[in-house]
């Protein structure tokens, strides 16, 4: 099986990709081959994931993949955004990053809490591929007023899916991969994929 390094360190990432990309490709992380972060100094989410892929893909000499996604806001004019890992200051504190988000949108009416997440997948071949597969897809919601589930990561606790009325933190992974922003990103991708090999 052909072996891809995902360009994070997040293990509820892996997870997901490695349950998604099962027998089609062996996902390693970042960590599995000592590459080190780079700054994610794009402006968008297709920059920062083509940023993380290059560097991937060069570091370990493989195949690279890699996402860039996050929680976007209508009512905070889109934040956080791509700064959704970091909302609160420190990377990767999801609790500290819902709570801000809770806590700004307390004054916010049931009818103006949409928002969506929000998945940039890119794949490259290597380093300096000219053409890279691009994928981006979103899942529609709102933000509650208070934490559900105990499923997931980041902001699935906050997050509700109107179709199944519940959080998506409620929703079993195999749920979710079905119909989140990422799990759409992820059939996309390996579309493109299969076809790229045909």
């Amino acid at each position: 099986m052909k072996k891809i390094i995902l360009a994070s360190n997040n293990q509820g990432k892996i997870k997901e990709f490695n349950i998604m990309l099962q027998g089609v490709y062996e996902v390693v992380s970042m960590s599995d081959m000592n590459v080190e972060e780079v700054p994610e100094i794009g402006l968008t989410f297709v920059e920062n994931a083509l940023i993380k892929a290059r560097n991937a893909s060069e570091q370990s000499g493989l195949p690279a993949l890699a996402d860039d996604s996050g929680i976007v806001v209508d009512a905070l004019n889109g934040e956080p955004g791509i700064y959704s890992a970091r909302y609160a200051g420190t990377h990767g504190d999801d609790e500290a990053n819902t709570q801000k988000i809770l806590d700004e949108m307390s004054d916010i009416p049931d009818d103006q809490r949409s928002a969506r997440f929000w998945c940039a997948i890119v794949f490259v071949e290597h380093a300096n591929d000219p053409t890279p597969i691009i994928i981006q897809r979103g899942w529609e919601g709102e933000i509650l007023r208070e934490k559900a589930g105990e499923n997931g990561f980041g902001y699935d606790p906050i997050f509700y899916v109107p179709t199944h009325k519940k959080a998506s933190a409620q929703l079993s992974p195999e749920q979710k991969n079905d119909i989140s922003h990422r799990g759409k990103a992820l059939q996309a991708l390996l579309l493109e994929l299969q076809a790229s090999t045909i």
